[in-house]
């Protein structure tokens, strides 16, 4: 699970990244179970900055 976070992450719009909760949303869509807690949680464990922190102006 922890690589389909990462995934969606580098995946993203650099201008307009996912928050916790859409994240959440888009696992929920592909069939998985989670929390926008345990995303956090996974993003957090993998050293990956919140989403204020990756957005490129």
């Amino acid at each position: 699970m922890k690589r389909k976070v990462k995934k969606l992450i580098e995946e993203e719009d650099e201008r307009k990244p996912f928050t916790d909760d859409q994240l959440a949303a888009e696992l929920q869509r592909q069939g998985i179970r989670v929390t926008r807690r345990t995303v956090a949680k996974y993003r957090e464990d993998m050293q990956i900055p919140s989403t204020h922190q990756r957005r490129v102006r």
